[in-house]
């Protein structure tokens, strides 16, 4: 055996798999930073975000930061995450240099370029694909090494939930992006589609639970989140928009939180 083998099996490939997990995570949370960083710089520099809006104060618009310290925050968030990901290409090869490279671009195109992705209607479908299907898909294929039905259809499960987040959001400042030029999906459907809009979006991945029947009984278990879903749903058309949905907004994030977990647990059960 040559010294490379050597090295190479003292180091245990078998069990270097356990550290994917933790790193997928720091990575995603490190891009997620990023694109929150590079939204809250963004909408500034552009006019949308000012001290009297009603979503919750963001650092730049409030002078805590200056646009560059924010920017250079968003930067090292994502020099971070490309770091990061250099193990998990390493594991997963081309698959994941696609995602990772595709997930860092949408992230800055998301509030910065010159036709940003938050300042027109592909917010939600935005979300849905990386939060979504590149997420739970590419998480799947890193501990697996290939990809299946089943666990592209959690993806577009848990995926839908994310794009509810996104049209809370844009939903309470319908007024003010319509007044800056910031054309959401929002403001292209109106106040009342776009209720009808969160509905579906909250409601699709339980009636897509039937997808999954081959893990058995465990499939619904994340029916126990549904009650939560529906008193969402009726706080969403029952609220005046105003601050009041920044809990809402919260709340959505909070049930997808719930809903996956619940998702989790029943492929664990199988």
């Amino acid at each position: 055996m040559n010294k490379t083998t050597a090295w190479f099996l003292a180091c245990r490939p078998k069990t270097l798999t356990v550290s994917l997990s933790p790193v997928l995570v720091g990575t995603a949370i490190a891009i997620q930073i990023g694109t929150n960083l590079f939204n809250d710089v963004g909408d500034f520099l552009r006019g949308t975000d000012t001290p009297g809006r009603l979503g919750p104060r963001r650092a730049t618009a409030e002078g805590w930061l200056t646009p560059g310290m924010v920017m250079g925050g968003a930067w090292l968030s994502f020099a971070l995450a490309f770091l990061c990901g250099i193990y998990l290409v390493w594991h997963g090869g081309w698959p994941i240099v696609a995602i990772g490279l595709a997930s860092l671009a949408a992230g800055w195109a998301y509030t910065g370029g010159p036709k940003p992705i938050a300042y027109g209607p592909l917010g939600e479908v935005f979300v849905f694909i990386f939060f979504g299907l590149a997420a739970v898909g590419g998480s799947y294929y890193l501990q697996t090494l290939s990809l299946t039905a089943l666990a592209l259809i959690a993806a577009a499960l848990v995926g839908s939930h994310a794009a509810a987040v996104i049209t809370v959001n844009n939903y309470r400042d319908h007024d003010g992006d319509k007044a800056h030029g910031k054309n959401t999906l929002a403001v292209r459907l109106g106040r009342p589609a776009t209720r009808r809009l969160y509905v579906l979006e909250m409601l699709a991945p339980y009636a897509l639970l039937p997808a999954l029947s081959d893990l058995g009984w465990p499939a619904a278990l994340p029916l126990l989140s549904l009650p939560l879903a529906l008193r969402l749903i009726a706080r969403f058309h029952r609220e005046p928009p105003g601050p009041m949905f920044n809990t809402i907004l919260a709340a959505t994030a909070g049930l997808q939180m719930v809903f996956a977990c619940l998702l989790a647990l029943a492929f664990l059960l199988v």
